[in-house]
């Protein structure tokens, strides 16, 4: 799936359907779900509207047993040892805030 052609709320709307069919797959009803994380039912219905916080998702994606997909979803991005010397071994901290001459359509290298 092209996720760059969709709108923010398209995107969501899709994470919204794939946690509705994961818990589907785990034969789960939304009211049980919400009594496994402790979430209220309408943050459960919020969630797969593609609504909701983070850390609600992050309660349902570890009771759905998905947590280790977060490491797919945003790899670990690992600084270089070539980075690393350049800062005189401190981790970047700050963005400079100068532009990428890279196209700007084409997706972040590093976070």
């Amino acid at each position: 799936m092209d996720f760059y052609s969709l709108s923010d709320k398209r995107i969501a709307a899709e994470l919204g359907e794939r946690l509705r069919s994961l818990r589907l797959r785990r034969d789960l009803t939304q009211q049980q779900l919400a009594e496994a994380t402790t979430l209220s039912l309408n943050v459960i219905k919020a969630l797969e509207m593609g609504r909701g916080k983070l850390t609600s998702l992050i309660a349902v994606l570890r009771e759905l047993g998905c947590l280790d997909d977060l490491d797919s979803f945003i790899p670990r991005q690992e600084i270089s040892p070539l980075q690393l010397a350049r800062s005189q071994g401190k981790p970047r901290q700050r963005a400079s805030g100068k532009r990428r001459m890279a196209d700007e359509t084409e997706p972040p290298t590093e976070w």
